[in-house]
């Protein structure tokens, strides 16, 4: 073996030596990014499945007071304390609404795990396209619940809480 050949070989393992630090390297960089990914994929999955919870719990809201419309003695004015449409959950096992005094939209969405104390629901009565009638729970008025709820991060990370809002709205029924 000569010489030349001899530093030929040992430049060769140096640098294989260095591109090993170089792969740890890059593989440290690419777990930190797709980690990363991981966390804002599954944050995004639960803020959606929070507003689809605050979507469904607005449509409840909704169809029960276009089915209830004129039952309802509590809406007399553009908004109303409905504490069958906004009250309080009812326990498992309790039907919520019928002149119990429980909502069924924190009812509905105390299920999936979310904090009805925190959530806020507004229950406004009025036309949007036709003269009023009066009381304003009456055909062919509308009815739109609105639900608001502060959304914190699961994860956290520094990440702000946000306030989620979603609105159902109907024509009363009956």
């Amino acid at each position: 073996m000569t010489h030349a050949s001899s530093h030929s070989m040992r430049t060769f393992k140096n640098a294989l030596r260095s591109d090993r630090g170089q792969a740890q390297v890059e593989f440290a960089l690419v777990v930190i990014f797709l980690f990363t990914l991981v966390l804002f994929i599954l944050e995004t999955l639960f803020f959606m499945h929070t507003y689809n919870v605050l979507a469904d719990s607005a449509k409840e809201g909704v169809r029960y007071a276009i089915v209830h419309g004129a039952n309802n003695t509590l809406a007399s004015g553009p908004t109303c304390p409905c504490l069958d449409i906004d009250g309080p959950p009812a326990s498992p096992g309790t039907v919520p609404g019928y002149g119990s005094g429980k909502g069924v939209v924190k009812t509905f969405a105390q299920y999936s795990l979310h904090d009805t104390g925190a959530m806020r629901v507004s229950v406004t009565y009025g036309p949007a396209d036709t003269p009023a009638v009066t009381p304003l729970n009456k055909t062919p008025n509308r009815v739109q619940v609105v639900v608001a709820y502060p959304y914190h991060p699961f994860f956290g990370l520094g990440w702000p809480t946000v306030q989620v809002n979603a609105a159902a709205e109907g024509r009363i029924m009956n």
